[in-house]
């Protein structure tokens, strides 16, 4: 009990106020960098038909060429306003808003950090950060605070232990211990400036497997214990800033970097970066009472991260291997280790005739490449042709996929049984479809 009394001390909120100022930058960062790389228009414009999530076909972008830029324009906006403290929860709730719908806009171009980046928002907006050092608190006497309950500190902390823990955990397979994927990885990237050619050395290349399950799952333990903080930053600034240059993963690795601000005691974060803040002695406070709405805190967030360690672990109910079938790879993540390729087009029948449709003719090419491994985007698009040609006249049609998928350099194998009817199947969230195929083993 004592242990939960003092999730609720008052503790200096120094690294939270750090870190919602590198938040709202990367906010900002993400949404305009979206506009001038041409991801918004790759991804949101150009595409006839966008792969929504499951249920919220309704969510497409908008059919003319500029909805968007503006759509992301707000976004980064609101980014500046996170970082500055203005109007801070207003700009972050709208910010969550345009971007969880983003998100469930399209999956073709699914990122790990598209889903974290909602955690941390849901995060942000529970947690007091504009309380110090932004222009809420400069018009608000009222939300002035040099402190924070520690459990605002702590579920940044907690979260950062469950990405760590099962990134190193879903790395003990042989496509990633053999170093097959990272090969493969590598090998289109040997043109890189200055470090092309040592990518394709399979010394360094063995480092980065073996390397990459050893700091995801210690990083965090050795981030924890004083005494080894500082090296395990130092380690943990060149590995993300290698996966920034090699990977290209967007502002993930600079999220990682800026969350590190939560495990280094919050008096050195004050002597760094805010040195007019006032010095208080928060453990001479006397651990605060547990009330109705402390208690109510306790079930919330034992709820939430009950929920968030059972999303990594849900595949083991589905049958089959995630790997192959794809039943609870998303949500859990599972990042960096596989590719799958493939081919598979589409026989129609109607009523008078029959003809093969490529998803090439319909989507673009990054669309069209990510369907055959993807059993979700396979049955989306049949559903997508079923009502297509009911809607041109062609009555009730029957819509099978026929291809093959591969795992990275395994033997391809056939993916979707192309006997069934895929526009008469139902999609099942929770349980296994038989229609989605894996290799004989």
């Amino acid at each position: 009990m004592i242990w939960l009394k003092k999730q609720f001390q008052p503790v200096d909120n120094a690294p939270l106020i750090l870190f919602r100022i590198v938040f709202g930058f990367l906010l900002f960062a993400e949404t305009f960098g979206a506009i001038l790389t041409g991801w918004v228009r790759r991804v949101l414009i150009e595409p006839e038909f966008t792969f929504t999530l499951i249920g919220f076909n309704w969510l497409q972008p908008p059919d003319d060429n500029y909805s968007m830029y503006i759509y992301f324009g707000v976004m980064a906006l609101c980014g500046i306003g996170v970082m500055l403290g203005f109007y801070y929860r207003a700009s972050l709730a709208m910010f969550t808003i345009l971007w969880t719908c983003v998100y469930w806009m399209q999956k073709t171009s699914y990122n790990n950090h598209y889903y974290f980046l909602i955690l941390l928002c849901v995060f942000m907006l529970i947690v007091p950060a504009h309380a110090y050092a932004s222009l809420d608190a400069r018009r608000k006497n009222s939300v002035v605070s040099t402190t924070c309950p520690r459990w605002c500190i702590n579920i940044f902390i907690l979260q950062m232990w469950i990405v760590y823990t099962f990134a190193a955990m879903h790395k003990f397979y042989p496509g990633w211990v053999s170093g097959e994927f990272i090969a493969m990885n590598f090998a289109g990237k040997s043109n890189y400036w200055l470090i092309g050619s040592a990518l394709t050395q399979e010394w360094l290349q063995k480092m980065v497997v073996y390397g990459g399950i050893a700091f995801d799952g210690l990083i965090i333990y050795f981030l924890l214990f004083k005494k080894t903080r500082m090296p395990a930053f130092i380690i943990s600034l060149i590995f993300h800033l290698f996966n920034s240059v090699v990977f290209q993963i967007g502002i993930f690795p600079y999220l990682m970097i800026g969350l590190s601000v939560f495990f280094f005691e919050q008096e050195t974060i004050r002597r760094i970066f805010f040195k007019n803040k006032p010095v208080v002695n928060y453990d001479a406070l006397p651990l605060p009472n547990l009330g109705a709405r402390s208690l109510a805190t306790c079930l919330l967030m034992l709820a939430y991260f009950s929920f968030q360690i059972y999303l990594p672990l849900r595949h083991h109910l589905y049958k089959g291997d995630v790997f192959y079938t794809e039943e609870g790879h998303r949500l859990a993540w599972r990042m960096m280790l596989r590719y799958k390729s493939g081919r598979l087009n589409y026989n129609i029948t109607s009523q008078d005739s029959t003809w093969v449709v490529k998803p090439r003719d319909f989507l673009t090419r990054k669309q069209a490449a990510a369907l055959p491994g993807k059993p979700d985007l396979v049955w989306q698009f049949a559903q997508y042709l079923d009502k297509k040609y009911k809607k041109e006249g062609f009555g009730d049609v029957e819509v099978r996929a026929e291809g093959y998928a591969k795992l990275n350099n395994q033997p391809k194998f056939q993916l979707v049984d192309s006997s069934v009817d895929l526009s008469k199947v139902k999609w099942q969230s929770l349980k296994h479809a038989d229609w989605i195929l894996e290799p004989d083993k």
